[in-house]
């Protein structure tokens, strides 16, 4: 379906790179939680945990919009009777419930203990650490359906 109209393909770039950016903030909020759970210094928690929202992960929410964008203007090869577009919209699902009902929590709540006690817990950032290697599990399989297309 890849260069076949300019409008799509433009809405495919920015998927692309959508998940690409996606994949990127995951594998930095990763080494932020790794940074914790190996017992860092104030100032590199400080620095890694600003207490502020995290706006960057939320580029996840892309995703379904262009994916049902290029289903839906797309032919049958990427209708959404295909089984890898159910996977990918699953996945989607998964991750933004996770993401929003657990690992962000989690982010504002180490944020808030490092602007309070200076460091978080080891502890705690090994349970982020879980959180966010959960994400990254969902986008391996999301990657996988889209790449193998069964």
């Amino acid at each position: 379906m890849i260069a076949t109209s300019i409008p799509y393909d433009l809405v495919f770039l920015i998927h692309i790179i959508a998940a690409v950016d996606t994949l990127i903030v995951f594998i930095v909020m990763r080494t932020s939680a790794q940074a914790i759970a190996q017992g860092a210094a104030e100032s590199v928690q400080r620095k890694r945990f600003p207490d502020r929202r995290n706006w960057a992960v939320r580029v996840v929410h892309v995703l379904p919009i262009t994916g049902l964008i290029m289903s839906l203007t797309g032919d049958k090869s990427v209708s959404l009777s295909k089984p890898w577009i159910g996977v990918g919209i699953l996945c989607y699902l998964a991750i933004a419930g996770h993401l929003e009902a657990r690992t962000l929590p989690q982010e504002r709540a180490l944020a808030q203990a490092i602007a309070r006690d200076g460091v978080a817990p080891p502890d705690s950032g090994r349970a982020f650490l879980k959180s966010i290697d959960i994400l990254l599990a969902l986008i391996a399989v999301a990657l996988i359906s889209m790449l193998v297309q069964f």
